[in-house]
């Protein structure tokens, strides 16, 4: 679960199929050792096909928030300096839209005319993972 860093694109692929992408960022919050609050913003690039992505394309505008659910698929190419060059997305197999956002004496926004705050100025309202407690260490996974 995170916020669109910018709106989706939306394109179609030569056979009519629509796809569409963007960025989402989480983040993650946590005290060290010495109780001092951390804080950490991951970014993942989303692919969503059909459907979904004609969805994305009408709903979310950046600064949404969305839960999205699916596989990591790691691709390689080469760029035109002849670089090898590799990115991992998540391919949406699942996507559920956050609340819509209102604009101050309770506008809703419900276009892509109108945008929502900058990310920057709802930090406060993302969604924290506080993990007050001990990390969780790969030897005490059950799997």
């Amino acid at each position: 679960m995170g916020r669109l860093t910018a709106d989706p694109q939306l394109r179609t692929t030569p056979n009519g199929q629509s796809v569409g992408n963007f960025s989402v960022a989480t983040n993650r919050v946590w005290n060290n050792k010495s109780g001092v609050k951390q804080e950490e913003t991951e970014f993942h690039n989303v692919v969503v096909w059909g459907r979904q992505a004609e969805i994305a394309n009408q709903f979310l505008v950046k600064g949404s928030m969305v839960l999205i659910e699916g596989r990591l698929r790691t691709r390689t190419w080469q760029d035109q300096q002849g670089q090898n060059r590799r990115t991992t997305e998540i391919i949406s197999e699942r996507m559920q839209l956050g609340p819509r956002s209102t604009a101050p004496g309770g506008a809703k926004f419900n276009s892509k005319e109108v945008r929502p705050a900058a990310p920057e100025d709802l930090a406060g309202d993302l969604p924290e993972i506080d993990i007050s407690e001990e990390e969780i260490k790969p030897e005490d996974l059950p799997f």
